[in-house]
């Protein structure tokens, strides 16, 4: 098994300390890298092995952070702090820009070489920066079909693919419809997959708090969701 070192890195963005999970893989040389994004809540465990099962694929993986440490376990007070973020496309860069600077200055990274993957807030996020024009290989989503201010979908310079469950009260058709037509009227190479029966987060396992209704983990299709964006990274992002 190829021999993965971790480590915790601290920065600052929107007003806190952000505290993310940086993986490596083995070796010494510069590799392909990724940004993740998380959910609501914030950065978990889950997450973090997400990070360390793309450094053992051989990427530098920056599991990023949106809420100085913090996992939210009361949805309402996740909410409350998410929501205005989601309304704030300046924030959202702001918080990914941090995130990449950290993974940039990394010396594993080949900074020419770099993806953006996310799912809910973290996806959003991940979109926001293509949106403002960083130089990305592919985004890669999951729950995430937030629409942008108008004309800012051009400026996105790569593949962009998204994942969203059919029964996802929080992003219905005419949020998926939005989307798309964003993408389309871009002329960003966009996929949309609909997993059928899927809710919302349906990629997280259960985790011991309360949740939200509309949300449920589908393991099938978690680990379906898991193997495009692996997919992606592969078209997109081939590591050596």
């Amino acid at each position: 098994m190829t021999t993965v070192t971790t480590r915790t890195v601290e920065y600052p963005a929107d007003g806190l300390t952000m505290i993310g999970h940086l993986a490596l893989p083995a070796g010494a040389d510069r590799r392909p890298a990724v940004l993740i994004g998380p959910e609501g809540p914030g950065l978990n465990d889950f997450q973090r092995r997400r990070a360390d099962a793309l450094a053992e694929l051989g990427y530098v993986a920056l599991a990023f952070d949106i809420n100085g440490g913090r996992w939210f376990t009361d949805p309402q007070e996740m909410l409350a702090h998410t929501t205005p973020l989601l309304a704030d496309p300046d924030r959202m860069r702001d918080i990914g820009h941090a995130a990449l600077d950290v993974l940039r200055a990394e010396p594993r990274t080949d900074p020419d070489r770099i993806a953006a993957i996310g799912y809910g807030t973290g996806g959003a996020i991940a979109l926001e920066l293509g949106r403002d024009g960083v130089d990305l290989r592919a985004i890669g989503t999951v729950n995430a079909l937030t629409t942008g201010r108008p004309g800012e979908a051009a400026h996105i310079r790569c593949p962009v693919w998204a994942g969203v469950g059919s029964e996802d009260p929080i992003m219905p058709p005419e949020q998926r419809n939005a989307f798309t037509a964003e993408m389309q009227a871009a002329g960003v190479d966009w996929r949309l997959v609909v997993y059928g029966g899927a809710l919302h987060a349906f990629h997280h396992p259960p985790v011991d708090q309360t949740v939200l209704p509309g949300v449920g983990y589908h393991e099938r299709h978690a680990q379906r969701a898991w193997d495009d964006i692996v997919d992606l990274l592969a078209e997109c992002l081939p590591c050596p």
